[in-house]
């Protein structure tokens, strides 16, 4: 058979069609492959898009005479945001805290669950101080070498008065009040006749301590009572269970709401940034500023990862602890790509228990309470934050403040959630309490997108350093393995 001219063999033609199929099929999987990235990564790249757009529409209202009544109108959504999350705050405190204590029930006594439970909260509080001690030096708030400072003439009486204050809000006498107001020592000005003789006396103008309150919601009071609550309640057996149910389900039901409301979160942050750009005055400064807040978190998180944690490590086992730290590199490039650190529970437990052979009883103990509980980098970063806020508004902290905010960002890190985002409601519970103002969230969403990878990153290594301080400390008692 004579082939004609112009035309290709059949076999070529078979080819074509078959590398045709080929393309079309690799067409077909990267558009499936986007169209899967975007499903997994859709709250991230809209919380993205959300500040570009933001931050752009900031700076080009910034080019109209706006007034203040304008201003609040196009910050308007972003209020909205605000209000609902801080209406989830109360229930999600009581829910979190009591289903998560009343869960542990008896582990939570034994020496395992002890020693656990230790190392949780000195770890916390050391990130929670590393992050008060780099905001104090670095400063990153300060947007000018002036700043209001408030002094008084009897600055030791203060700080007394604000520790005592911070024992009275642990333990405050109405828990119904305890819900919108918190005690704070007020100074009210009493002048006294002092009679110097018979004939003669003089006025003396004196500033004394008076009970007082103030409006907000006293997190530090509900968190003690709501935890020694959920021990006791872990301790009951079955006489306890129905109410722990109750808890678990309300603690669920939360968070769903939380999920759904944190959907709305792009729209709300895209006017809360253009309503915050459009009041400031200095924008230089405060682009240093939030640049600075990020070297101070990442510089803390540094620090806590690659020296405070190793160290705690090397000193207890003895043994070399970035070692250690190189059989995890899966689950923490997981922790960074997810922003969950429930999430990476999977690869987590592969880390420990194929790679460096940890006892099962530990991991499957701790690894998931420590998903829960062990927030480093979350205490480490709302510390940061706190205090960058209040540099930013030129509100200086006093010592006793100081303390109190290490053991708001202890408690509120604590209980949250091991899912993306949810530092969002925790640090909304440490502004609330310190009486700071919850709109400066906004400036921290220009690049919280990345401090909650790397953060993340934080929580899960410090929580595979703890199975492996605790199980090093629990050797004698682990002598049956678990099935």
């Amino acid at each position: 058979m004579t082939r004609q001219h112009g035309t290709l063999p059949s076999g070529l033609i078979f080819f074509n069609i078959l590398n045709s199929k080929e393309d079309g099929n690799k067409r077909k999987r990267n558009c499936f492959n986007l169209r899967v990235f975007f499903r997994r990564n859709a709250f991230v790249v809209l919380t993205l898009t959300a500040v570009i757009v933001g931050v752009s529409l900031g700076f080009w209202l910034r080019t109209f005479d706006m007034g203040a009544q304008e201003i609040l109108y196009v910050s308007f959504p972003g209020e909205v945001l605000m209000r609902v999350l801080q209406q989830m705050v109360l229930p999600l405190v009581l829910s979190s805290l009591i289903a998560g204590m009343s869960s542990l029930e008896k582990k939570v006594y034994s020496k395992i669950g002890l020693r656990a439970l230790v190392y949780y909260v000195v770890t916390t509080v050391t990130a929670a101080f590393t992050g008060i001690a780099l905001a104090a030096i670095i400063q990153p708030g300060k947007l000018s070498k002036k700043s209001e400072m408030s002094t008084t003439q009897n600055s030791d009486a203060q700080t007394v008065d604000s520790f005592l204050d911070l024992l009275r809000n642990m333990f405050p006498s109405n828990l119904v009040e305890a819900c919108f107001q918190k005690y704070k020592t007020e100074y009210v000005s009493n002048e006294n006749k002092v009679v110097l003789n018979m004939t003669e006396g003089r006025m003396i103008n004196e500033t004394i301590a008076v009970p007082g309150s103030s409006d907000g919601l006293n997190v530090l009071g509900l968190l003690v009572f709501c935890t020694a609550f959920g021990l006791v309640l872990g301790g009951m057996g079955s006489k306890g269970q129905p109410l722990r149910d109750f808890f678990t389900c309300l603690n669920l039901a939360i968070m769903k709401l939380i999920n759904i409301v944190i959907w709305y979160s792009p729209v709300g942050i895209l006017f809360l940034l253009a309503g915050q750009i459009l009041k400031i005055d200095n924008l230089a400064h405060i682009s240093r500023g939030v640049a600075m807040y990020t070297v101070s978190v990442i510089v803390g998180l540094f620090i806590h990862s690659f020296v405070t944690l190793p160290l705690i490590y090397f000193i207890i086992i003895r043994k070399n602890p970035f070692r250690f730290m190189i059989g995890l590199i899966q689950a923490l490039t997981t922790a960074f790509g997810t922003s969950s650190s429930s999430a990476t529970l999977p690869v987590t437990f592969y880390c420990m228990e194929d790679n460096h052979k940890m006892d099962k009883q530990v991991t499957r103990f701790m690894l998931p309470v420590g998903a829960t509980m062990n927030m480093d980098g979350a205490a480490l970063y709302e510390a940061v934050a706190a205090l960058f806020i209040a540099q930013v508004n030129n509100i200086d902290f006093s010592i006793g403040q100081i303390i109190i905010l290490s053991f708001i960002v202890t408690a509120a890190s604590t209980g949250a959630a091991g899912i993306p985002q949810a530092g969002m409601v925790s640090m909304l519970i440490v502004l609330t309490s310190v009486g700071l103002p919850a709109e400066g969230i906004s400036l921290l969403m220009l690049v919280d997108w990345l401090l909650d990878r790397l953060r993340t990153a934080t929580n899960v290594l410090g929580d595979c350093i703890g199975v492996g301080v605790v199980q090093h400390l629990s050797r004698h008692e682990l002598q049956t393995p678990a099935e």
